[in-house]
């Protein structure tokens, strides 16, 4: 006869499967308490990289608030007409590192000499890098031929400013400072170009003449870019070209006139050390050699070598002297010397052969 199994050993059996499963069941909700459930989050497709903090905080940003665009309207009373710019918040745009001064080429001799250094840049500036058949402004719709000065541009058809200018899509920034010869202005804005002339002594903000010319009573700041100098502030209506250009939403400029009485040096400097100079087809500029220019130092050949150094740099960018005028009407002064046969003023003009 079979022996029979304890009754008790078959109660405990159950006991500790019971308690096993109790025990399974209180450690499940326990973990679910301590972890609740989460949203599912967006999977990025295939081949997208998953969106980083700083782009998730950039689009919260932008969809707080849109920016505001007032429109710089005709001085003429009672105009419904926009203006010319949109004018946008300033640093809407990234800016780029800015570096406070050119590197500077060696001394033309082994020891500095103001002689070398003078014949250096004056053979320079009177030697054209690259020709440039049709330059005459005269062939422009609307030209009197009354221009008291010979603002020369390349109207070449391997470069892109003759062919913008028939599609009415060039833009010209114009630098001055009380200058009352605007001809060449009038004739590139009759020619179909969008022309923006920057005076300090024009009365109005801005004023509308006629369809495609504008005046703004604006100056373009040439201090130095150096930052232990930025806490000298100008005259609130004096700003960076690259700033002016940021406020307008211009992307370009194809030619930039310059006539501003020994600030070009500067100005020069500043376009090169903050790239504006990437955004501009063409220069024109009146350079004064009679003295250093404004915040210009140093002994005399270090300021020679200086002027020839933003020079180079400009090569450097790729621009190229297509045009040197002498100005024999004024003194004949260098350093407010009477010496190397040079003209106290000169007018030159580049173009930008990787203008597009």
């Amino acid at each position: 006869m079979a022996k029979e199994r304890p009754l008790w050993r078959g109660s405990a059996f159950r006991l500790c499967l019971l308690s096993a499963a109790l025990f399974l069941c209180l450690q499940l909700g326990m973990r679910r308490s301590w972890c609740p459930e989460e949203k599912p989050s967006r999977v990025p497709a295939a081949g997208q990289a998953a969106p980083s903090a700083r782009s998730t905080e950039q689009h919260l940003v932008a969809a707080a608030g849109k920016r505001r665009v007032t429109y710089v309207r005709s001085g003429r009373r009672g105009s419904a007409v926009p203006g010319c710019c949109p004018l946008h918040s300033p640093g809407s745009r990234r800016r780029k590192t800015v570096r406070w001064h050119i590197e500077l080429q060696p001394w033309a001799s082994p020891t500095p000499s103001l002689d070398y250094e003078a014949l250096r840049f004056l053979k320079y500036i009177s030697t054209s890098q690259i020709s440039c058949e049709h330059m005459n402004v005269s062939s422009l719709r609307g030209y009197s031929g009354s221009t008291q000065k010979p603002w020369w541009i390349c109207l070449d058809e391997r470069f892109s400013l003759i062919h913008r200018m028939r599609s009415q899509q060039c833009r010209l920034y114009s630098l001055g400072l009380g200058n009352d010869d605007n001809q060449f202005e009038i004739s590139m804005a009759n020619s179909g170009c969008e022309v923006h002339r920057f005076d300090p002594s024009i009365k109005a903000a801005h004023v509308q003449e006629g369809r495609h010319l504008w005046y703004h009573r604006l100056s373009i700041d040439w201090r130095d870019p150096n930052p232990a100098r930025a806490a000298q502030r100008l005259h609130s209506n004096t700003k960076k070209l690259g700033t002016i250009l940021n406020e307008f939403g211009h992307q370009k400029i194809d030619v930039l006139k310059a006539d501003v009485e020994s600030a070009e040096w500067k100005i020069l400097e500043n376009l090169l050390l903050e790239d504006v100079v990437e955004q501009i087809g063409q220069l024109v500029f009146e350079v004064h050699v009679h003295w250093a220019g404004f915040e210009v130092s140093g002994n005399e050949s270090s300021v020679v070598r200086y002027w020839y150094s933003l020079l180079r740099e400009l090569e450097l960018r790729d621009f190229r002297l297509f045009h040197t005028y002498k100005d024999l009407a004024k003194p004949q002064l260098f350093l407010k010397k009477e010496a190397f046969n040079a003209s106290s003023c000169y007018t030159l003009s580049w173009v930008n052969t990787r203008w597009k």
